[in-house]
């Protein structure tokens, strides 16, 4: 599995398909607010970064892949920034 709840922390592992964006949801959703660590994420479907957009979890752990590391973690950043969080 690509979501993986691991103790208080959300884990992407490996390519995160669509169908892994509601699993994100259900765990960004209940209970408590859970970082999402992302060192071992490969690849996310659009889904799923629509999931992070509008939850707005911190993200923690650097992806290996460049385009995750060096463009999208950058985007969502300015993204929680750019946009007050009670929208």
């Amino acid at each position: 599995m690509t979501v993986r709840l691991d103790d208080t922390v959300i884990r992407l592992e490996g390519a995160c398909h669509l169908e892994d964006a509601d699993a994100l949801t259900i765990l960004l959703q209940t209970g408590e607010a859970r970082p999402v660590d992302l060192s071992a994420c490969e690849a996310l479907h659009a889904a799923v970064v629509q999931a992070l957009l509008a939850l707005k979890p911190s993200l923690t752990g650097l992806p290996p892949s460049p385009f995750l590391r060096d463009l999208l973690l950058p985007a969502l950043a300015v993204e929680r920034q750019a946009r007050p969080s009670n929208l």
